[in-house]
């Protein structure tokens, strides 16, 4: 008998995971462009958007995880959902299919923005910067081979190291802030157009919130737990990324900020001289190696999951015999985000989000009134508010911002759901 998981991370500890999960070096790298996508001020509307999103789209992980609070997040929810219609195990196998790319693409675009900003200490060279990236999730999954309960304390650790360098940006820029230039919005005709393509790199930007599902079976009591804690996440980043966007564009012009590929850096030392640019860039890159932490301490578990349940290769469900966590899943997840981390992090971002679109997330959203509905057999402890309105709105704002992207992204995500499809029916076929 396999050695059960541990229950070791409470409200604070899956907060936190959640947190680190979403708050990298992501606003910083992609602040530039999102200003000059948005043409200054506006950017406050893309971040607003994405909340809206990052909020729907967390009530409805809240729903699926208080009804289903195992490990395993979308592979559990998706296969239950669809189960009465004869699509569980094709809709799980789908997940865990496109788990197998996303994971690897989420881990080294943190690491690729981990490289882009240590190249404000020393010019790097591409391959240099991908060596650089690659380093990391070799070091941040060596760190993660270790019991739970240690790491729900690191998380904690690490999220307070995480809001003291958000802070400090939010503080120095207050000391100089211009409310007239904050919110000098300039007309534009095609505002909802560039809102709904800025919104991706929003939702990169906000994505995590969803990383403490994958970690039910070590979460106590989950079922109030995981809820409160998706809710949280989202509410307390939001604060956060607008505070933070609203104090740079109070602070300098919105053309310089984004002209600036390291505009955390250049911002403190503006403000403050070298020396504390240097130190904000060493902080930025603690907390992005912090966020990898999170993201790979979550995927690592739903390989676990589909294996221990027999829809996935059995090596994945083993348990280390000590520290009792998922360290096949762990070193092979991290293990594929290598050579994805010589790739451009514009193209990481545009697959991450457009994939799980098309192959998870407005599934899940039909997904979770397809539960309510017909699995009277489960307990369902939480419902969101205004049910089914969330849910709803999840899903057509979630392909809104897939018909807003790019046409060579849009057709990617759409190949590799057609890769997945066809490769569910070979093994049906064999295993039938």
């Amino acid at each position: 008998m396999k050695p059960p998981l541990e229950r070791g991370l409470g409200l604070l500890g899956a907060t936190a995971t959640n947190m680190l999960g979403m708050i990298g070096v992501g606003p910083f790298l992609t602040l530039p462009a999102m200003l000059t996508a948005m043409g200054g001020p506006h950017i406050l509307y893309a971040w607003l958007a994405g909340a809206v999103l990052a909020l729907c789209d967390g009530l409805v992980y809240a729903q699926l995880a208080a009804a289903l609070p195992g490990s395993g997040g979308s592979y559990v929810y998706l296969r239950e959902a669809y189960q009465p219609f004869g699509l569980g195990k094709r809709m799980a196998f789908l997940y865990i299919f496109q788990v197998m790319l996303v994971a690897p693409l989420s881990i080294s675009a943190g690491a690729v923005g981990f490289a882009n900003y240590l190249s404000f200490f020393v010019p790097l060279t591409m391959l240099q910067k991908g060596l650089a990236a690659a380093a990391l999730c070799v070091f941040m999954t060596w760190l993660l081979y270790r019991p739970t309960a240690t790491l729900g304390r690191m998380s904690v650790a690490m999220l307070v190291v995480v809001m003291a360098t958000v802070g400090w940006v939010i503080a120095a820029g207050l000391l100089h802030f211009s409310w007239r230039q904050a919110f000098d919005f300039p007309h534009d005709p095609q505002l909802w157009q560039h809102i709904g393509a800025v919104s991706l790199l929003a939702m990169y930007n906000y994505g995590g919130y969803n990383n403490v599902c994958n970690l039910g079976d070590e979460i106590r009591t989950p079922w109030k737990t995981m809820p409160r804690a998706i809710v949280a996440s989202i509410v307390l980043v939001v604060l956060l990324y607008l505070t933070l966007s609203t104090v740079v564009l109070g602070t300098i012009p919105w053309q310089q900020a984004a002209a600036s590929p390291t505009i955390a850096s250049d911002f403190i030392g503006q403000v403050h001289g070298p020396a504390a640019a240097r130190l904000m860039t060493g902080l930025i890159l603690f907390v992005t190696a912090a966020s990898l932490f999170a993201v790979i301490l979550g995927y690592s578990r739903v390989p676990y999951a589909a294996a221990r349940d027999g829809q996935f290769f059995a090596v994945f469900a083993r348990v280390h015999p000590r520290g009792h966590f998922p360290h096949i899943s762990l070193l092979t997840l991290g293990g594929l985000s290598l050579p994805f981390c010589f790739l451009s992090l514009d193209r990481l971002i545009s697959w991450l989000i457009l994939v799980q679109i098309v192959s998870q997330f407005v599934w899940q959203c039909a997904g979770v009134i397809l539960l309510r509905r017909y699995r009277k057999d489960l307990s369902q402890p939480f419902t969101m508010w205004l049910y089914p309105l969330p849910a709803l709105l999840s899903l057509l704002l979630w392909l809104y911002v897939f018909l807003s992207a790019g046409w060579e992204g849009q057709l990617f995500a759409l190949a590799f759901l057609a890769v997945g499809l066809l490769a569910y029916r070979g093994i049906d076929e064999r295993s039938g």
